[in-house]
């Protein structure tokens, strides 16, 4: 019978040093706590980003319906080609965001 009470203390010991391993320590969820503070700020950037840039665009169409024809056109395209780098570049700081945190420890 005694091999049984030692196969059971260490099936306890092993269980309780995995259950405490897979705490986190007060310094690992500060740190984690910053880097989600640090993503959600870039993420908040990236939508201020967005948000502007989709105003200028608008602001670019709203003077092509007043011009003529061709300046037109060319106004259209430009504000197409706002609209499209404003999203890329908040594209590109939602991906920092997402890397920031998936970084943290």
């Amino acid at each position: 019978m005694k091999p049984h009470r030692t196969l059971i203390a260490a099936s306890l010991s092993v269980c309780s040093i995995a259950l405490f391993a897979g705490c986190d320590s007060k310094q690992e969820n500060a740190r984690e706590d910053a880097a989600e503070q640090r993503a959600e700020s870039i993420e908040e950037q990236a939508d201020m980003t967005r948000d502007a840039t989709e105003a200028k665009a608008d602001a670019i169409e709203d003077r092509a319906d007043r011009a003529p024809g061709a300046v037109a056109d060319g106004m259209e395209n430009k504000a197409d080609a706002v609209r499209d780098a404003g999203e890329a570049k908040a594209d590109a700081m939602e991906n920092k965001a997402d890397a920031v945190e998936d970084a943290a420890p």
